[in-house]
């Protein structure tokens, strides 16, 4: 149901971008881009406890620098031409991508901690 209504609200989104349809592109592939590096720089799994803070610091820095080398590319290839259009965008897409990454990741400990639960069963 959720994954639904994300859906149907980006799609309402992008149609009534339309005039401005390459700024709300933009601003979906950069908060996807930048999110995604973010986690998968924040959420790795060390041996040593201790690079937690480091490592959810070095997240929040790749994406506010994938944000900005994107918004800086984009604005040179003349891809963005509603300012507003994109910023919505962008905010909109990194809150869905964000909510994504983390039910996928919610997910797979679950899963994680199904196939350990068995295992100690059958031993």
């Amino acid at each position: 149901m959720k994954f639904g209504f994300i859906l149907l609200l980006s799609i309402v989104a992008g149609v009534l971008s339309g005039e401005h349809f390459h700024s709300f592109m933009v601003g979906f592939g950069i908060a996807a881009v930048a999110v995604g590096t973010g986690y998968w720089l924040a959420f790795r799994s060390t041996r040593y406890p201790q690079l937690a803070a480091l490592l959810l610091l070095m997240g929040v820095a790749a994406k506010m620098g994938v944000t900005v080398v994107g918004v800086m590319w984009s604005l040179e290839a003349n891809l963005i031409n509603s300012p507003f259009v994109f910023s919505l965008s962008y905010l909109f897409f990194s809150i869905v991508a964000t909510y994504l990454y983390f039910t996928l990741r919610e997910f797979q400990m679950n899963r994680t901690a199904k196939m350990n639960v068995l295992e100690t069963q059958a031993a």
